[in-house]
């Protein structure tokens, strides 16, 4: 019984490179995998900024990402956005990691022309990939945001006092070991029918502030996170890699990364709401602001 609660669920469906589960088009990365994407806003050929956007946990390239039409227009903006590694219609990386997500990011610009510099912007768990491409691939950033970014509790540079009484930090832990050591048996912890649906987190001031529950209810929140998506096995390893690689040891903290922008020709943004009840404003603000990226706003 302890073992079969380890092992991870068995799959039920089998998806080959050569036949897609959707529509979308897809670049084969040099390591074979294929990687998903959409374009949106002006056509490339006339843009003055190239975008990529990044999605966080749970979500894919369809995230809604408010930007008026007008004013895409009128500065002229492209955007590219993607499903990472594993979601959406995107092959998984068994070898997934922090410089991994990166190197990918690389590849499906140089695939799609975009330009030998481009902006990132990443979405909550999308804000690694972020970091990653800072500390990997500076020399290709026009500019970053991080919106409302997560923060990792193994960076070494993460004062105590700030998670010390922080009561995310060991719910991040414990899922961690669990997701590491344990798949099955956290498998089985989430299918739970008694276990609440997103549908119900998404209402839950708990989780979320009035102004959030409000957008939720306008946008599709978390579609991989449903109790009939989280079921199939390759939903399932998808996520769990994904909080593996964004909560575990990295190999750089992103509080020592040299600036990208040493003559300020840019900047890296970082966007955190006074109320976010899931990554705390405090600690993110007294965090990043030891950051040595002299641009950091």
């Amino acid at each position: 019984m302890v073992y079969r609660a380890t092992e991870p669920p068995p799959p039920q469906s089998d998806q080959s490179p050569d036949n897609p589960p959707g529509n979308s088009p897809r670049i084969k990365l040099r390591d074979g995998r294929y990687l998903a994407y959409r374009e949106h806003g002006v056509p490339k050929n006339r843009s003055k900024y190239s975008v990529i956007l990044v999605h966080g946990f749970g979500s894919s390239k369809e995230m809604n990402f408010l930007a008026p039409q007008g004013m895409i227009e009128e500065l002229g903006i492209y955007f590219l956005l993607y499903d990472r590694a594993g979601y959406g219609e995107s092959d998984p990386n068994r070898r997934q990691s922090v410089k991994s997500e990166a190197l990918d990011i690389q590849e499906l610009a140089d695939q799609l022309e975009i330009g030998s510099k481009f902006y990132v912007i990443g979405v909550s768990m999308g804000s690694y990939p972020i970091w990653s491409c800072l500390k990997y691939i500076p020399h290709r950033l026009a500019g970053a945001a991080l919106i409302v970014p997560v923060v990792n509790y193994n960076w070494p540079s993460l004062p105590n006092k700030l998670i010390r009484e922080d009561y995310r930090r060991n719910l991040v832990q414990w899922t961690r070991r669990f997701a590491k050591y344990a798949p099955g048996l956290l498998h089985w912890w989430v299918t739970q029918k008694w276990i609440p649906s997103t549908s119900v987190l998404e209402k839950n001031p708990a989780f979320f502030n009035t102004h959030d529950i409000e957008v939720l209810k306008k946008i599709p929140g978390f579609p991989m996170l449903s109790q009939e998506k989280i079921q199939q096995r390759d939903v399932f390893d998808t996520l769990r890699r994904d909080f593996i690689v964004a909560f575990g040891d990295w190999e750089f903290d992103p509080m020592e990364l040299s600036n990208p922008f040493p003559q300020n020709k840019s900047s890296v943004h970082i966007w955190q709401g006074y109320e976010d009840k899931v990554v705390p404003f405090s600690t993110s603000k007294m965090y990043f602001k030891k950051a040595t990226l002299d641009s950091v706003s």
